[in-house]
């Protein structure tokens, strides 16, 4: 579903990225863990599309053969920035989102995906009357409005209290059930042992560890993690 070869990406002096490979084959939950600063956010927004690579190359779909750029309707991206209009309404929001999708935009069906996130009777408030839990779960909507195959997450759970964190993990593990393909970024390593069944470390701009979950223990991942901080 998603092949990565040889990827690279340099800001000035600074390489956020090189020569990394990474294949994720359909209905993988990949967790990628890695220090603040190893390339996590760059690779996932290179893979969304959003960043171009100084070099190597991304294919995305059935056999890997489109580029991001055109394989974006493939794909949902969410990040623990929000990216919703403050002024805006929840059904505002979905609206103009669904519109640059080519969705249909009729509110009833868009209050139905405001309700499936735990948001129902609140979709005609401005979003900045939300709390940040209830942002992140807008931005799920938002960000899944279009049922995509690929679901592209880079610390989703960052600023969320337990309720929020729940709902969002109970979410992509339905996601997962249904054979969406997850690459989540993410600092918590139990929670990124429960979610994904396999573990990807990203250390200086390559892929420094990538096991699957079955061959190892939480504690010994954790240990093997630990050790790539020894080494440095």
């Amino acid at each position: 579903m998603i092949e990565v070869q040889d990827l690279a990406k340099y800001f000035g002096k600074f390489t956020a990225l090189r020569d990394l490979r990474l294949l994720v084959r359909r209905g993988e939950f990949v967790a990628l863990f890695g220090r603040n600063g190893a390339g996590k956010t760059t690779f996932l927004r290179i893979i969304a599309g959003l960043t171009r690579p100084s070099s190597g190359a991304v294919a995305i779909g059935e056999g890997a053969a489109s580029p991001p750029s055109g394989a974006r309707g493939m794909m949902g991206y969410l990040s623990h920035n929000t990216a919703l209009y403050a002024d805006l309404t929840a059904l505002e929001n979905l609206r103009f989102y669904a519109r640059l999708l080519g969705l249909p935009a009729a509110d009833h069906d868009l209050e139905r995906e405001i309700a499936r996130v735990g948001l129902a009777g609140r979709e005609r408030e401005p979003v900045r009357n939300y709390s940040r839990g209830m942002q992140q779960r807008l931005a799920i909507a938002r960000a899944f409005l279009h049922d995509p195959e690929i679901f592209l997450l880079d610390e989703p759970f960052t600023g969320l209290d337990q309720a929020g964190s729940d709902f969002l993990a109970q979410y992509l593990a339905a996601a997962h059930a249904r054979g969406k393909t997850c690459l989540m970024a993410i600092h918590d390593a139990p929670l990124g042992y429960q979610l994904a069944d396999r573990l990807v470390v990203i250390d200086r701009g390559v892929v420094a560890l990538d096991l699957p979950k079955p061959s190892v223990s939480l504690e010994e991942f954790r240990d093997r993690y630990r050790a790539l901080s020894d080494d440095r």
